[in-house]
């Protein structure tokens, strides 16, 4: 497990992130711009599905190290098999 630093530090990384990937979309969708580019990376039209998803899992990160630094433990993923009694 990650130290309430280190998850202090992921979680501004991935709010910064956040404020980046949001401000690309908002640019392509308004259609003031054909391409955008965050950092290193340049963003058409045709990326704006994928900028959501990569948008949904920043926040899913982001949230997961909130939990860390407010000393809850991080979600397990858990199955069920269904059975016949």
């Amino acid at each position: 497990m990650i130290s309430k630093n280190e998850a202090q530090a992921l979680y501004e990384y991935y709010d910064k992130l956040i404020t980046k990937l949001t401000e690309a979309k908002l640019a392509l969708v308004k259609g003031g711009v054909k391409s955008y580019t965050v950092d290193d990376r340049s963003l058409t039209r045709f990326d704006i599905d994928k900028l959501s998803k990569e948008i949904d899992e920043a926040v899913n990160k982001r949230a997961e190290y909130a939990a860390i630094m407010n000393g809850k433990k991080p979600r397990r993923a858990v199955g069920v098999i269904p059975r016949d009694f």
